[in-house]
């Protein structure tokens, strides 16, 4: 019995460390996706304030916005200042 034991109780370890770089990997892959997110809204929003001179500031809304929502959040923002909203 203690050789079962012995084996049952390893069989867990290696299926609990195999979790444990799963979801390491998991969450590396999400951190990844959200500073792409990051890196390209900004690049984007710097290229529409060269291309259109919108002077769109890098507050404290527009870093939020763009962090979460990426691209789509810099869509917002550029909505926000044609239709005259303090952003």
């Amino acid at each position: 019995m203690a050789i079962v034991d012995s084996l049952l109780s390893e069989l867990l370890i290696l299926i609990g460390a195999l979790l444990v770089v799963y979801v390491i990997f998991a969450l590396g892959r999400v951190i990844l996706g959200i500073m792409l997110n990051i890196i390209l809204g900004f690049i984007a929003i710097e290229i529409i304030n060269a291309l259109f001179a919108l002077a769109i500031p890098f507050d404290f809304i527009v870093i939020v916005l763009t962090a979460l929502l990426g691209l789509v959040g810099v869509a917002i923002v550029v909505v926000l200042k044609f239709l005259g909203v303090g952003v």
